[in-house]
Protein backbone atom coordinates (compact mmCIF):
# COMPACT_ATOMS: atom_id res chain seq x y z
CA UNK A 1 0.00 0.00 0.00
CA UNK A 2 1.06 3.09 -0.91
CA UNK A 3 1.71 6.60 0.99
CA UNK A 4 -0.92 9.09 1.39
CA UNK A 5 -0.20 12.36 -0.29
CA UNK A 6 -0.90 15.34 1.06
CA UNK A 7 -0.12 18.65 -1.09
CA UNK A 8 -1.13 22.40 -1.52
CA UNK A 9 -1.64 22.68 3.00
CA UNK A 10 -2.83 26.68 3.31
CA UNK A 11 -4.16 27.51 6.77
CA UNK A 12 -8.05 28.36 7.02
CA UNK A 13 -8.86 31.92 8.13
CA UNK A 14 -11.17 32.17 11.38
CA UNK A 15 -14.45 32.42 9.04
CA UNK A 16 -13.57 29.41 7.50
CA UNK A 17 -12.69 27.67 10.18
CA UNK A 18 -15.67 28.58 12.01
CA UNK A 19 -17.96 27.31 8.83
CA UNK A 20 -15.92 24.25 8.63
CA UNK A 21 -16.24 23.51 12.51
CA UNK A 22 -20.43 24.23 12.10
CA UNK A 23 -20.90 21.88 9.49
CA UNK A 24 -18.93 18.84 10.88
CA UNK A 25 -21.04 19.28 14.06
CA UNK A 26 -24.13 19.39 12.33
CA UNK A 27 -23.07 16.09 11.00
CA UNK A 28 -21.69 14.49 14.08
CA UNK A 29 -23.10 15.63 17.15
CA UNK A 30 -19.80 16.68 18.44
CA UNK A 31 -18.22 20.17 19.57
CA UNK A 32 -15.05 20.29 16.96
CA UNK A 33 -11.48 22.83 16.38
CA UNK A 34 -12.45 25.97 17.39
CA UNK A 35 -11.56 29.68 16.02
CA UNK A 36 -8.50 29.60 18.43
CA UNK A 37 -6.80 26.24 16.65
CA UNK A 38 -4.25 26.29 13.76
CA UNK A 39 -6.49 24.43 11.06
CA UNK A 40 -4.96 23.84 7.44
CA UNK A 41 -6.64 22.24 4.49
CA UNK A 42 -4.87 19.95 2.11
CA UNK A 43 -5.43 18.30 -1.16
CA UNK A 44 -5.30 14.69 -1.02
CA UNK A 45 -5.55 11.68 -3.53
CA UNK A 46 -9.91 12.52 -4.28
CA UNK A 47 -10.66 14.45 -1.46
CA UNK A 48 -9.29 17.39 0.87
CA UNK A 49 -8.60 16.74 4.18
CA UNK A 50 -8.59 18.86 7.17
CA UNK A 51 -5.51 19.22 9.92
CA UNK A 52 -5.78 20.60 13.44
CA UNK A 53 -2.33 20.84 14.82
CA UNK A 54 -0.94 18.61 11.77
CA UNK A 55 -3.00 15.74 12.51
CA UNK A 56 -6.22 14.66 10.07
CA UNK A 57 -9.62 15.12 11.87
CA UNK A 58 -11.81 15.73 9.00
CA UNK A 59 -11.73 15.73 4.89
CA UNK A 60 -14.02 16.87 2.55
CA UNK A 61 -15.01 14.96 -0.30
CA UNK A 62 -18.09 16.59 -2.99
CA UNK A 63 -18.09 19.85 -1.18
CA UNK A 64 -19.47 17.45 2.21
CA UNK A 65 -17.23 17.40 4.79
CA UNK A 66 -17.22 14.75 8.01
CA UNK A 67 -15.05 13.33 10.80
CA UNK A 68 -12.18 10.81 10.51
CA UNK A 69 -11.72 7.69 12.41
CA UNK A 70 -8.64 10.01 14.29
CA UNK A 71 -11.50 12.98 14.61
CA UNK A 72 -13.98 10.97 15.73
CA UNK A 73 -11.13 9.27 18.54
CA UNK A 74 -10.52 13.37 19.42
CA UNK A 75 -13.97 14.75 19.12
CA UNK A 76 -16.56 12.15 20.35
CA UNK A 77 -19.82 12.33 17.95
CA UNK A 78 -23.46 11.37 19.28
CA UNK A 79 -24.61 11.30 15.75
CA UNK A 80 -24.45 9.49 12.08
CA UNK A 81 -23.18 6.26 13.78
CA UNK A 82 -23.92 2.83 12.91
CA UNK A 83 -23.22 -0.14 15.83
CA UNK A 84 -22.01 -3.17 14.67
CA UNK A 85 -21.77 -6.65 16.33
CA UNK A 86 -18.24 -8.08 17.55
CA UNK A 87 -18.38 -10.68 14.93
CA UNK A 88 -18.41 -7.89 12.19
CA UNK A 89 -15.25 -6.39 13.71
CA UNK A 90 -13.00 -7.53 11.65
CA UNK A 91 -14.24 -7.64 8.54
CA UNK A 92 -14.58 -3.87 9.02
CA UNK A 93 -11.32 -2.92 10.21
CA UNK A 94 -9.65 -4.59 7.24
CA UNK A 95 -11.91 -2.02 4.85
CA UNK A 96 -14.75 -4.35 3.95
CA UNK A 97 -18.14 -2.37 3.30
CA UNK A 98 -20.97 -3.09 6.29
CA UNK A 99 -23.52 -5.52 5.75
CA UNK A 100 -26.90 -4.67 7.41
CA UNK A 101 -27.12 -8.13 9.81
CA UNK A 102 -23.88 -7.36 11.34
CA UNK A 103 -25.38 -4.03 12.37
CA UNK A 104 -27.32 -4.02 15.81
CA UNK A 105 -27.74 -0.75 16.32
CA UNK A 106 -28.16 3.37 14.30
CA UNK A 107 -28.77 6.75 14.15
CA UNK A 108 -32.98 6.86 12.72
CA UNK A 109 -31.74 10.38 11.01
CA UNK A 110 -29.20 8.73 9.00
CA UNK A 111 -30.24 8.72 5.07
CA UNK A 112 -29.07 7.33 2.14
CA UNK A 113 -25.57 8.75 0.50
CA UNK A 114 -25.15 10.72 4.44
CA UNK A 115 -21.11 9.82 5.96
CA UNK A 116 -22.07 7.90 8.80
CA UNK A 117 -19.07 6.78 11.19
CA UNK A 118 -19.16 2.72 12.46
CA UNK A 119 -18.71 1.42 16.03
CA UNK A 120 -17.81 -1.38 17.67
CA UNK A 121 -21.21 -2.65 20.33
CA UNK A 122 -18.55 -3.54 22.77
CA UNK A 123 -16.21 -0.22 23.09
CA UNK A 124 -18.13 2.09 21.16
CA UNK A 125 -14.82 3.00 19.72
CA UNK A 126 -14.96 4.29 15.89
CA UNK A 127 -13.46 1.43 13.79
CA UNK A 128 -14.59 2.90 10.02
CA UNK A 129 -16.53 5.77 7.93
CA UNK A 130 -18.18 5.20 4.73
CA UNK A 131 -21.66 6.04 3.31
CA UNK A 132 -24.76 4.76 3.76
CA UNK A 133 -26.58 2.88 1.32
CA UNK A 134 -29.65 2.67 3.29
CA UNK A 135 -31.23 4.80 5.68
CA UNK A 136 -30.61 4.46 9.29
CA UNK A 137 -34.03 2.42 9.96
CA UNK A 138 -33.14 -0.10 7.48
CA UNK A 139 -29.75 -0.75 9.27
CA UNK A 140 -31.23 -1.54 12.25
CA UNK A 141 -34.27 -3.59 10.60
CA UNK A 142 -31.38 -6.13 9.75
CA UNK A 143 -32.13 -7.15 6.41
CA UNK A 144 -29.76 -9.03 3.72
CA UNK A 145 -27.17 -6.76 1.74
CA UNK A 146 -24.89 -4.05 2.26
CA UNK A 147 -25.40 -0.99 4.52
CA UNK A 148 -22.53 0.93 4.40
CA UNK A 149 -19.91 1.73 2.02
CA UNK A 150 -16.58 1.81 3.36
CA UNK A 151 -14.34 4.79 2.54
CA UNK A 152 -11.62 4.70 5.51
CA UNK A 153 -10.70 2.29 8.11
CA UNK A 154 -8.37 1.88 10.79
CA UNK A 155 -4.90 1.11 9.37
CA UNK A 156 -5.86 2.93 5.85
CA UNK A 157 -3.53 5.20 3.99
CA UNK A 158 -5.59 8.03 6.22
CA UNK A 159 -4.53 6.50 9.47
CA UNK A 160 -0.81 5.59 8.72
CA UNK A 161 -0.62 9.36 7.89
CA UNK A 162 -0.79 10.08 11.41
CA UNK A 163 1.90 7.84 12.62
CA UNK A 164 4.87 8.92 10.67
Amino acid sequence: MSELRVRKRKRLREKEIRALAEEISQRTGAPVFQVGDTVDMAEGPDFEVVLVENQIVAFVKEGEAFLTIRGLLRYPATKAFATVDMGAVKFVINGADVMAPGIVDADESIAVGDYVWVRDVKNLKPLAVGVALVTGAEMKSKRPGKAIQSLFYVGDKLWKYDER
